[in-house]
């Protein structure tokens, strides 16, 4: 799955994340040590996750971030 970051809220690349593994909100929260309420509060977008949670949602999803200067086409991957 390709998400370009800049067009989503960080919700919505939750929420894609979550749905790609055919995960309940509790299952999900469960395999990154968060509650079901954390998962559902950060998909509707009531708290920001910070960056430490996306990369342990990437590790425990196989889900690569790559990321990309807006300035040019350089790319980083993790």
């Amino acid at each position: 799955m390709y998400i370009r970051a800049s067009d989503y809220k960080s919700n919505e690349i939750l929420k894609f994340i979550r749905q790609s593994t055919d995960k309940t909100q509790k299952e999900f929260g469960f395999d990154i040590g968060k509650s079901k309420d954390w998962v559902q509060s950060n998909e509707l977008g009531r708290s920001d996750f910070k960056f430490k949670d996306l990369m342990r949602l990437a590790e425990k999803n196989n889900v690569d971030i790559i990321i990309v200067s807006k300035d040019s086409k350089t790319k980083l991957k993790q």
